[in-house]
């Protein structure tokens, strides 16, 4: 089963993140804002990954100490779409 998550985020440049998920792998990351190089990485990287394994490698990532970053914003994401 697919899943679609819209996650309004918090505390970073980038503003929403929409993610797609089948079966606990993801399918498709797209944010929007942010900084372009570094979230078309990410998206890049996590494409084809199990959710829980992002989520384990990037929650708690802090970015210029706002106690968030864009990989942190996305673990949260993928919680909810869990």
């Amino acid at each position: 089963m697919t899943k679609t998550i819209t996650h309004i985020c918090q505390g970073t440049c980038s503003r929403q993140i929409t993610v797609e998920v089948e079966d606990g792998i993801i399918r498709n990351v797209e944010f929007l804002g942010g900084c372009d190089g570094n979230t078309k990485g990410i998206m890049s990287l996590v494409r084809g990954m199990k959710a829980e394994e992002v989520i384990a490698r990037c929650k708690g990532i802090d970015c210029r100490g706002k106690g968030t970053s864009c990989p942190d914003q996305l673990a949260q994401a993928l919680s909810k779409a869990l």
